[in-house]
């Protein structure tokens, strides 16, 4: 019983924080002006991106590692990571300011940058290590302060006072959200025995985590560049204004992979790896099958919800800017449902340990992304991104599809 009550708590926590991100960014798009509200998007793509960076991915070594230690070599373990972590501060958090010297974000941002930056990194890594360490409930909490609980307090805030209604408001109240998840996290590692902090940095652990987190990170930074350049390039083909309707609009698409993310991949994953560890073909056939029908369905069902009440929504919202635009929603809603339905062949190759078709997929689905939108910039330039987005995800669609096939037998199908 004690342990149903924490799974549904825990649900709840992750579902009120997707709905909470998905309210501020509709919330911000009625109370900020759209040129702010595309600020704000740049803003928020590149300190995700960034976070690779500072992070490296040397999580995907560290989880496994964590959990193969015993107790009293675990703070070694930490302690070389947080190593790593600040040599990747000295080198990259620097070259940051190279971003506001281009003139691609404004230099006032700048010291909101860095500080959120520092937050989200150090959070995300305590989030990530309070779940391999089973404390699944606390690193819910840590999320739900870092990405729920704030949205909801910023458009109160926006709400009961029209002088706060401005892109400050949303930064100070990052900061409070993260700086509280960052309190919980580090208050319940210290309280959790670990030994080995007295021992030195184990380099050559961490040279061996390096070897295996690089090639993912290469993966990772190929596909979430997409979802990067795609709002600077947009920016430089229709202007800050329109960016901020692009921002409104991908922000509600992509709601979509995180209600698929918490409410199907999560719970479908961990069963196909377990029963190709196991060398069940039954079970990972029915689980992979399971896995195709959902994604098929729901996002077929949120596609059409979505479609049908956009327009009064926008209406509601009275910025006409973003009525006029509508056309631009209908092609990141269908370049969002070709990605997630990329997902199937993708967790069947990731379940099954083919990580080399993965990152050739990634490595050439944003070479198509930037081939392809390049190409149609020149004749349409509002349309040139999001036929970008679906021309890449069209490709890795097929080529994760194709090789899913073509690297598992026939009764694993």
């Amino acid at each position: 019983m004690k342990h149903l009550l924490i799974r549904l708590i825990n649900l709840g926590l992750r579902g009120t924080t997707l709905v909470s991100k998905f309210l501020l960014i509709f919330m911000l798009a009625r109370y900020l002006e759209p040129a702010e509200l595309g600020l704000y998007g740049l803003l928020t793509v590149t300190i995700g991106y960034s976070l690779y960076f500072l992070g490296f991915d040397f999580y995907i070594f560290t989880t496994r590692e964590v959990l193969k230690a015993k107790p009293e070599q675990r703070g070694r373990l930490l302690k070389s990571q947080l190593a790593l972590s600040l040599i990747l501060y000295a080198v990259f958090l620097p070259l940051t300011a190279g971003l506001f010297g281009l003139g691609l974000l404004p230099w006032w941002l700048f010291p909101w940058f860095l500080l959120l930056l520092v937050l989200e990194h150090v959070t995300q890594e305590l989030n990530r290590l309070l779940v391999a360490l089973q404390r699944q409930l606390v690193a819910s909490w840590i999320l739900f302060f870092r990405a729920g609980a704030w949205c909801l307090a910023v458009v109160g805030v926006m709400f009961l006072n029209e002088s706060s209604q401005q892109l400050q408001t949303v930064l100070v109240g990052w900061i409070a959200g993260s700086s509280i998840g960052l309190v919980i996290g580090v208050t319940v590692l210290w309280r959790t025995r670990m030994g080995g902090w007295q021992l030195t940095v184990d380099w050559k652990w961490l040279k061996q985590g390096l070897r295996i987190a690089l090639p993912m990170l290469v993966a990772t930074l190929a596909l979430r560049g997409i979802y990067t350049v795609d709002r600077y390039w947009f920016e430089a083909l229709a202007g800050l204004d329109a960016l901020g309707a692009y921002v409104l609009f991908i922000g509600m698409c992509t709601a979509l992979l995180g209600f698929m993310d918490a409410g199907v991949f999560t719970f479908l994953y961990p069963a196909m790896i377990a029963a190709n560890a196991n060398n069940n073909s039954a079970e990972f056939r029915r689980k992979y099958r399971q896995l195709a029908w959902q994604t098929f369905a729901l996002t077929g069902l949120f596609s059409l919800c979505a479609w049908l009440v956009i327009t009064p929504l926008l209406e509601w919202l009275g910025r006409p800017l973003y009525l006029e635009k509508i056309e631009l929603f209908g092609w990141l809603l269908l370049a969002t449902g070709l990605f997630v339905v990329g997902m199937i062949p993708h967790y069947g190759l990731y379940a099954r340990g083919k990580d080399k078709a993965l990152i050739t997929a990634h490595i050439a689905g944003f070479l198509v992304f930037l081939a392809s939108t390049a190409a149609m910039a020149p004749f349409w330039a509002e349309l040139a991104v999001p036929f970008g987005l679906i021309s890449a995800f069209v490709f890795i669609l097929a080529w994760k599809t194709l090789q899913f096939y073509r690297l598992t037998p026939a009764d694993w199908r």
